[in-house]
């Protein structure tokens, strides 16, 4: 037993309510008994099912049936090894990913966004707030840049329940963190509500509590929608899996300056690849590529964001 609150709550954090102890009147399960569910897991002092399913396959079986057994190498007798025991982040989030492969028909869109003007204004800003210590990222453009395509394509702002789908009135936007221990996933909430400065402060201040270890699972519950960028390290297009119950996520990679025809001659222009995964059980294909034609489009001449 578990009130509808309870529930949402579970759906997010990717908990499996019928494998929480309930500790409320006649075994009614808690807010708290799900996070101690949760901090049960990361510390290792518990197993979900799905963990304990994978058990098999690590041993040499198969956890699901007709596939073969996972290979047993003894490595060791081609040359040194290290062996080391995965951060109990990338148990958890090890196991979301895989479910969410599993479960989630993924397909990417890729596109270009230019972003020439964009990055100029950025510069600016951040010369115009440099004693104020708060520096402004092109992810927290592209966080406003992403609810006003949410706001123009709603099917992307859902999740889906049993035959229903859930379209939400709420922005809420995870942001992908690297971490010494794995990528963990904060999440903006409101960002319709917020700036650009805002959302760059509290980017800043969630992706710190991420590296020291201190987010609570409510500050990485409730997201619609996700961002990974790759921006900082390079690369050109990926696939990001997408962060269940949410439907779509978005993957940008390091911007480069390219020629581009304008009409009279080529220019050099800062280009910004998007990848964009969507659920095909929710989204079709003609949905997604205007979804990022939209967000390109927007990204391209930062004014849209106010129609």
């Amino acid at each position: 037993h578990a009130s509808p609150s309870v529930r949402r709550y579970a759906r997010e954090l990717g908990v499996p309510l019928d494998e929480v102890k309930g500790s409320g009147p006649k075994g009614r399960i808690t807010q708290d008994d799900v996070q101690g569910f949760v901090k049960g897991v990361l510390s290792g002092a518990q197993q979900t099912a799905a963990q304990k399913a994978r058990a098999p396959a690590a041993a040499g079986g198969s956890a699901l049936p007709g596939l073969l057994p996972w290979p047993q190498v003894d490595f060791a007798k081609f040359g040194p090894v290290e062996r080391r025991d995965l951060s109990r982040i990338k148990k958890i989030s090890g196991a979301n990913l895989h479910r969410n492969w599993v479960v989630i028909p993924h397909v990417t869109n890729h596109d270009d966004a230019d972003i020439t003007e964009l990055e100029a204004f950025r510069v600016q800003l951040n010369k115009e707030h440099e004693k104020s210590g708060v520096k402004v990222t092109m992810l927290a453009f592209l966080i406003k840049a992403t609810v006003a395509a949410l706001k123009k394509f709603p099917e992307f702002n859902a999740s889906l329940d049993g035959e229903q789908l859930v379209l939400k009135q709420y922005f809420h936007i995870g942001f992908a963190a690297d971490t010494p221990n794995g990528l963990m996933v904060p999440v903006i909430k409101d960002a319709d509500r917020k700036g650009i400065i805002e959302i760059s402060q509290e980017m800043s201040d969630l992706a710190k509590k991420a590296r020291d270890g201190k987010l609570s699972p409510a500050e990485m519950s409730g997201g619609c929608f996700s961002i990974s960028s790759l921006g900082g390290i390079g690369g050109r297009y990926f696939t990001p899996i997408i962060n269940a119950p949410e439907v779509a996520i978005l993957g940008v990679c390091r911007s480069t300056t390219e020629p581009r025809w304008d009409g009279k001659a080529f220019a050099p222009r800062l280009i910004l690849p998007l990848s964009l995964s969507w659920d095909h059980r929710v989204i079709d294909g003609a949905a997604a590529a205007r979804f990022n034609a939209y967000l390109a489009g927007i990204l391209a001449d930062f004014r849209r964001v106010l129609l």
